[in-house]
């Protein structure tokens, strides 16, 4: 049997597909993921995947492309050139699967699963109602387990990636500090100024700090890094972010992808969690974590990509004292351990090798 998953979104949202992949995976002969320019990084980590098909859909993201005929064309013309035997579409909460539920039934697709709210038609095969309040991965999985995929026995249902031989990473410095500023909307970002306050204060609790982001989060590293952390800003392929991460004790971040590849090789996270999307749905899946954030602000569940409240409050009411006792929790170290003579090892003295 040829199987098919499609998760079109993001890094993250590829990661939290992972356990229904391996479910699939476990019954089919093969299994090929359907996803976006921004989940393919993703995808290629993932245990279960033989394949992966690469299309940036027109109703999909932040900034879509526009709708061109001749590309829909060819993107259905691929998938009828071996089309699957059966095919899950994987969608958040509030998606539609029904666009590319068409599309992959005019490929030939034989039998087509999805949640779904609206009436389907012809489109699918298995209508499936997702259940109030489970995370992405949960929902996922149920709808795998509709479409008689249960995960197998053994397998605890939580994230993973294949990991790589290691590569490059901080020598020398396992158990870190992880600190991921940046996010891909405004609204899930804390405050630079803050995240800077916060990497001093680790490193005056003892803490070694390192500072991460991507290529185009040079500028906002090396602002929060400022000499009290190893800045690796633009310097990390997706592989080599997975065993920076491995490597850590903990890892703050927002609610972006890098917090999900934390929570996929079992790494902690402090999540600074603004809730224009529910934390039930999205917060870090499988590892210990603290949700920093007022989850009940007037911003929540608005889905909203720049904060429409004043001040931003939701997550400018935490403070780096918050951080600081949340990763001291993580790390079982006693609020307000002095740290030894010089507080942590400096930054110029962290190196990044292979």
């Amino acid at each position: 049997m040829k199987a098919m998953v499609a998760r079109l979104d993001s890094f993250g949202d590829v990661l939290l597909a992972g356990p229904a992949i391996r479910a699939v995976a476990a019954r089919a002969e093969r299994v090929t993921l359907l996803c976006g320019p921004l989940g393919a990084p993703a995808a290629r980590m993932l245990p279960g995947v033989d394949e992966v098909i690469e299309w940036d859909a027109p109703w999909v993201g932040f900034e879509p492309p526009p709708v061109d005929a001749a590309d829909v064309a060819r993107f259905v013309g691929r998938v009828a050139q071996d089309p699957p035997d059966v095919a899950l579409v994987l969608t958040s909460y509030h998606q539609s699967p029904l666009p590319l539920a068409l599309l992959l039934r005019m490929a030939g697709a034989r039998r087509l699963a999805a949640d779904c709210e609206d009436y389907p038609g012809a489109l699918l095969d298995l209508r499936h109602r997702r259940l109030p309040h489970r995370h992405e991965v949960e929902a996922a999985l149920d709808l795998a387990g509709a479409a008689g995929f249960p995960l197998p026995e053994g397998d605890d249902g939580r994230l993973a990636v294949r990991r790589t031989p290691p590569g490059n990473r901080p020598a020398g410095a396992d158990g870190y500090v992880v600190v991921h500023p940046g996010a891909a909307v405004p609204a899930r970002r804390w405050g630079r100024d803050r995240l800077a306050t916060t990497v001093r204060l680790l490193s005056r609790a003892g803490y070694r700090t390192v500072v991460t982001g991507g290529p185009g989060e040079r500028e906002l590293t090396a602002s929060v890094a400022h000499g009290s952390a190893l800045d690796l800003g633009g310097r990390t392929t997706p592989a080599e972010l997975t065993e920076v991460l491995a490597r850590a004790a903990v890892v703050v971040a927002g609610n972006t992808g890098p917090a999900h590849l934390a929570a996929a090789v079992g790494t902690p996270v402090v999540s600074l969690f603004a809730p224009v999307v529910p934390a039930e749905r999205w917060a870090p899946f499988g590892v210990p974590h603290v949700l920093l954030g007022d989850q009940r602000a007037p911003c929540a569940g608005s889905r909203a990509r720049v904060c429409p409240v004043a001040g931003h409050p939701c997550l400018n009411e935490v403070s780096p004292e918050d951080v600081l006792a949340a990763v001291e929790k993580l790390t079982g170290r006693a609020p307000g351990l002095e740290p030894g003579p010089g507080g942590a090892e400096p930054a110029d003295r962290m190196e990044w090798s292979p």
